[in-house]
């Protein structure tokens, strides 16, 4: 009986709080994307019904000064995802704003303001910063959930997030997981990603920090999928309507693009769009086989000229699957060993200083790290889950891998937040894993003279 009435509870107050943001036209949003020195995006969903969108914007120092943009692209479909651009912003300053649905002001429950980024190029100190990061969010919807134990846990996480003072995030992928019943039509990949972007518990969080992102399987589409994917074009469509990132893919393919941070570019890939399925051999007669794509040709250009013009003191490479874990018998880079070896090669060739790479799909966070002979390690910094089911090592020789870093590996839901500070040549990276209640989990840290 009390779970009976637990589950009326949770749905009534679920659907009601639903019905509150859609009967303002309001279904998730606003938030503050792609925010850089004079220019910032406002991304929101509303309603079919709604017929006009506007944001009011000012500084927080001048009140008086207030700018407005409407929105000029169509609307009343039945999925509205809304970009605002806002341009001629004042370097260093920070701005609120406002929503307006058909002529009358949204009131929402938390804050909406944004930061653009200093000028301190030339002119001060390299800034001291911060980013959270991780993947995986599952939310449950039991009408669609495979039966059994519901896989989505605890949503809290992203209330600890928004209490969790930096920059801007960015997502590591699996940000949605598609089902069964959305992955077959364009209109269920619109469903899932609205459906669980319009959940309360994200509002105030994406809302608080600038949000980038990738993607993984789950939210490109069906589970482990790559390339032969029909409906991948119709997902990247999606995937752009849904974030600000500052760009998608090169040629109307893929999703990667760079992000830049003070001393620090954050390179976030594709592995899927140009990805060969898990099950064609790695090797042929001994040799990693050619034709068995991670990145693919073209992605996998672009991140080599991108790191070689980087002067960034950290350059992150952001992807989905783990890459350095030679233990991991799942999706892992290394059981592609043909572009593995072409973008190792390449670090060391070009002697490419301060690389390394931030993972997340594996339902548990760790620091792998892989010694290089005359060359300084690299890392592969895993972080995950947010909501989804906890995956604990197997009994396997994983679970004492020697690669793996002291008191980083979190077997439960978690974050992780990326902290850079110190004066030029003594640059120091700090990763914190944190759990649902804020409490630490694990760290990590490396200088930058550790990574030359």
């Amino acid at each position: 009986m009390q779970k009976i009435i637990f589950y009326f509870l949770f749905f009534t107050f679920y659907f009601n709080s639903i019905y509150a943001q859609q009967n303002n036209g309001l279904i998730s949003g606003p938030w503050a994307g792609n925010v850089d020195l004079r220019t910032a995006v406002i991304w929101l969903e509303v309603s079919p019904s709604v017929k006009k969108v506007s944001v009011s914007y000012y500084p927080k120092s001048d009140l008086k000064n207030i700018q407005k943009v409407t929105f000029k692209g169509e609307l009343g479909k039945p999925f509205n995802p809304v970009k605002l651009e806002l341009n001629g912003l004042e370097v260093g300053t920070t701005y609120q704003y406002d929503i307006n649905l058909d002529g009358k002001k949204i009131a929402l429950p938390f804050s909406t303001q944004f930061t653009t980024k200093d000028l301190w190029q030339y002119r001060k100190p390299v800034p001291d910063f911060s980013f959270l990061t991780g993947s995986c969010a599952y939310f449950n919807e039991p009408k669609y959930d495979r039966p059994g134990k519901p896989y989505g846990g605890d949503s809290s996480i992203f209330e600890t997030m928004a209490k969790t003072p930096a920059d801007f995030h960015v997502w590591l992928g699996d940000n949605w997981y598609s089902r069964e019943v959305d992955y077959n039509s364009a209109w269920g990949l619109n469903y899932r990603a609205s459906h669980d972007r319009s959940h309360q518990v994200l509002q105030e969080f994406m809302a608080k920090m600038p949000q980038y992102a990738i993607w993984d399987d789950h939210d490109y589409g069906p589970n482990d999928a790559g390339k032969s994917y029909i409906f991948k074009n119709e997902s990247r469509a999606i995937f752009k309507n849904y974030w600000l990132n500052p760009s998608y893919g090169e040629d109307d393919k893929g999703i990667y693009t760079k992000v830049s941070y003070g001393d620090v570019d954050l390179f976030l890939t594709d592995d899927r769009f140009f990805r060969s399925e898990d099950e064609i051999p790695d090797s042929i007669n001994g040799q990693p086989n050619t034709n068995k794509d991670f990145f693919g040709k073209e992605q996998m250009e672009w991140l080599q000229n991108s790191l070689l013009y980087s002067k960034a003191t950290f350059k992150i490479i952001v992807t989905g699957s783990q890459v350095l874990n030679t233990f991991n018998k799942y999706e892992c880079m290394q059981h592609y060993p043909y572009e593995y070896n072409m973008l190792l090669n390449f670090l060391s060739e070009q002697k490419i200083k301060g690389v390394l790479f931030l993972t997340g799909d594996r339902h548990h966070s760790e620091v792998i790290k892989m010694s290089r002979p005359n060359q300084y390690p690299l890392y592969d910094i895993t972080v995950s889950p947010y909501t989804s089911g906890v995956s604990k090592v197997a009994k396997s020789p994983e679970e004492n891998n020697p690669l793996r870093e002291p008191n980083t590996l979190v077997e439960v839901q978690n974050f992780a937040k990326f902290s850079f500070a110190g004066k030029k040549g003594e640059r120091i990276l700090k990763v914190e894993f944190i759990g649902l209640k804020g409490d630490k989990l694990g760290e990590f840290s490396v200088d930058e003279k550790s990574l030359k």
